[in-house]
């Protein structure tokens, strides 16, 4: 947060929060993704998008390979940054479905933007999330992928392969190399594979091992998405390295909590 906030500012006027239907829930479960509309009216995406928009404008893109660098800009904990992003992050409404989906009480985890240039020319190969976390005995994370514009095929929207949240055992792998997961799963190549398109305002759950992707900007356009990831509030910390642990001191074994990673 910036040093004159205090504490996330949520809509004063929240809508009365809506279930999820039992069949979406047990569908998420089976295949490890899901999408819901509606999340934000157009105005709400609008606002965020312009605050996403400005806090990324001197972010450079991610560290690593030449061809990764060309797939996104990202900036990590936006919600820390802006009361603005805060209420997205912190929305009832996501929260609820998060917990609901997960069947069991959450923290966050991180929130971060997530941005592909207008034409970028490169996509975010399929891969599983979790292998890059540093926690232990976290069975059910899941992250929220929220569309703050319209984001058809051309534009970047995510590709899903059902079931993959049952591959606990897989490292992590490169997500600018378009063979990085399949040279751990070869037969992952010839997997269904399930392309959402959204709106904007509606959005995707995913579990943390679901294998998934998004294509190529080409367009002329940002695409502007912001990710909330939570994980189950008995998630303890391996000893890994992470940018949202490092200097923290959390121990192995520790259950990662404090006010930087709060319960929904």
């Amino acid at each position: 947060m910036s040093a004159t906030s205090t504490a996330p500012l949520l809509s004063p006027t929240v809508p009365a929060l809506r279930s999820l239907p039992a069949e979406l829930v047990a569908s998420y479960r089976e295949r490890g993704f899901c999408k819901i509309e509606g999340l934000l009216t157009p105005e709400q995406c609008a606002r965020f998008r312009a605050e996403s928009l400005r806090l990324t404008s001197d972010v450079g893109k991610l560290n690593g390979s030449a061809g990764y660098q060309r797939v996104l800009t990202q900036r990590v904990n936006i919600w820390r940054d802006s009361t603005i992003m805060a209420e997205l992050t912190l929305h009832p409404q996501l929260c609820a479905w998060a917990t609901q989906l997960a069947g069991m009480p959450l923290r966050l985890w991180h929130d971060h933007a997530l941005i592909k240039q207008p034409m970028n020319g490169a996509a975010t190969e399929f891969h599983q999330d979790q292998p890059y976390w540093p926690h232990r005995d976290s069975p059910q994370p899941i992250s929220a992928w929220i569309a703050l514009q319209d984001v058809p095929v051309e534009r970047g929207c995510m590709s899903f392969i059902p079931g993959t949240h049952h591959l606990t055992d897989l490292r992590s792998s490169d997500l600018a190399d378009p063979t990085g997961l399949v040279s751990l799963r070869p037969e992952l190549a010839w997997a269904e594979r399930v392309t959402l398109p959204l709106r904007a305002g509606d959005l995707t759950f995913h579990h943390g091992r679901t294998a998934h992707m998004a294509n190529a900007n080409a367009t002329d356009q940002h695409r502007v998405a912001h990710t909330v990831i939570f994980i189950p509030r008995t998630t303890r910390f391996s000893g890994g390295g992470h940018v949202c642990t490092n200097g923290i001191g959390f121990k192995p074994g520790e259950i990662i909590a404090g006010e930087l990673f709060p319960e929904v």
